[in-house]
């Protein structure tokens, strides 16, 4: 095989965080090479420094054999390197061909855009990838296995030669999927280089050629398709590290806090499920899991409890007690909270200090008063800070002063004012170093000794099986497997969440 790129001894850090740590990475021309790992290995992370999204620490990058040297993502376009993100990029008002050519227009003699140019060309490109998509169809119109080819589309119209592919198929059905590996097939006949990641090891082993592991921020192995299986694969992404488990002693578990009675959400423009008959509760005191691939329908079910979704149809049962479609306020009030996946978007404000976002969600609820009573605000403050072990010199300093780590214990800290009886957190220990993840792990299981009801959301199955007392494997929209006590092993999280 003919390496067209290749990544030597890449490290990239960021204040108090190794993303990655001297890691090597060989991309084979016209394959399909796929990269693996938990997340947190590092495999973003190196995709941004290819596509031009970041820059590297150190370490040196080699097209066709000779330096290259990639400080935006103009410089990466400029080398024919394209990345299609996992969360789709385009404009839903806009045609199909206004959305390959944006930013990118065809302009005629007049400075005007050239729209015939633009269609013929978009014709061209749809017969290239052997696909009935009109040019004139607005993108809101298409199905996502669809809005995915346009964004391939996109790509290929700025002569990409390495196509960068996060998860692309994670929010798509198998008919989908399946014609979504035709076209990526069909790209490496053409002499296209694809770039894959995927928690997906079954369609790993169907479409890839080759095979790279990360794990820790370090390149772990690299290996040809044929010449492994999928246990070969867990056993590399996995490891033998594991964290230390909180669960060393027996929680009492309470009574039935919230439980949700059949659940069904359809996809977007779509008769397909996302959730198709879910059922479950959590009780006082105990910490459940919901594991499963990317697209399993995890947080859309955190977010119907939250009330965040209401398009869905089932029942959501608090204490026994049927919850309505109320507001996300009304829900907060009855004592359940989320501390979201997407901590800079939702759950901080950027722009405030620590003590303002942790008493975000207890300025209407505790001070009652029209002024705020700033020793009472940093009282209660610091006793938050002492509780969650957050560290920080001065609650005054801004948000963007701390480690992700302790900026993830000041949105636990805020969903901790409204005093809940059901906390979820959806991917909590994303983006934080090691020992942060262990600190939170332990945040977790204080919580639920207070009687608690825990529901939390990770991709991750050694953090899986270091916290929960019972988890909830999801695939395809349906619960696989619930795991407890000795069936709860890394073989069988992999195996159940396959489907």
């Amino acid at each position: 095989m003919e390496k067209i790129l290749e990544a030597k001894n890449i490290t990239k850090t960021y204040p108090g965080v190794v993303a990655l740590d001297n890691v090597n990475f060989n991309v084979y021309k016209a394959k399909v090479n796929v990269l693996v790992g938990e997340n947190g290995a590092g495999k973003s992370t190196l995709m941004k420094i290819l596509s031009g999204v970041e820059k590297k620490t150190s370490g040196n990058l080699l097209l066709n054999n000779k330096n290259l040297e990639i400080n935006s993502t103009k410089d990466a376009e400029e080398n024919s390197i394209g990345i299609i993100h996992q969360e789709l990029n385009f404009f839903p008002n806009l045609t199909v061909h206004e959305n390959i050519f944006i930013a990118n227009e065809i302009l005629n003699s007049h400075k005007t855009i050239n729209t015939n140019k633009q269609i013929s060309i978009t014709k061209k490109l749809m017969i290239r990838l052997k696909q009935d998509i009109k040019p004139e169809s607005l993108l809101e119109s298409l199905r996502i296995g669809q809005q995915q080819i346009v964004e391939i589309a996109k790509a290929l119209q700025k002569k990409t030669q390495i196509l960068i592919m996060d998860e692309p198929s994670s929010a798509l059905s198998k008919n989908e999927a399946s014609v979504l590996f035709d076209v990526i097939k069909e790209l490496t006949n053409q002499g296209v280089t694809i770039i894959y990641i995927s928690h997906k090891l079954e369609e790993i082993m169907q479409i890839g050629d080759v095979i790279t592991v990360l794990r820790d921020s370090k390149f772990i192995c690299e290996e040809k398709i044929n010449k492994i299986d999928i246990p070969w694969i867990t056993e590399q992404m996995v490891g033998k590290r594991s964290f230390e488990s909180v669960n060393n002693t027996k929680t009492n578990i309470g009574n039935k806090i919230i439980e949700a009675k059949s659940i069904y959400l359809k996809k977007s423009k779509s008769e397909e499920y996302l959730l198709d008959n879910i059922s479950f509760d959590s009780k006082s005191g105990e910490i459940l899991s919901l594991y499963g691939l990317m697209g399993s329908g995890r947080t859309e079910l955190l977010e119907i409890i939250m009330g965040i979704i209401k398009d869905f149809e089932g029942s959501v049962y608090l204490e026994n007690n049927k919850l309505k479609h109320t507001s996300i306020s009304n829900r907060i009030g009855k004592g359940i909270v989320l501390v979201p996946e997407d901590r800079q978007g939702q759950g901080l404000v950027q722009c405030l200090s620590v003590l303002s976002n942790i008493l975000l969600s207890k300025i209407s609820k505790k001070f009652s008063d029209f002024f705020l009573n700033s020793n009472k605000e940093k009282n209660v403050v610091n006793q938050a800070i002492d509780y969650l072990g957050i560290k920080v010199s001065n609650a005054d300093n801004l948000i963007t002063s701390l480690s992700g780590g302790n900026q993830q214990k000041v949105v636990i800290a805020k969903a901790l004012e409204t005093d809940p009886k059901l906390l979820m957190l959806d991917e909590p220990t994303r983006g934080v170093d090691i020992g942060a993840k262990q600190e939170i792990f332990y945040i977790m299981k204080k919580l639920a000794d207070k009687g608690l009801s825990i529901i939390f959301v990770s991709s991750e199955i050694k953090e899986v099986l270091a916290v929960a007392d019972r988890v909830l494997v999801l695939a395809k929209g349906k619960i696989t497997k619930e795991l407890i006590g000795s069936e709860l092993t890394e073989d069988s999280l992999v195996k159940y969440s396959q489907g």
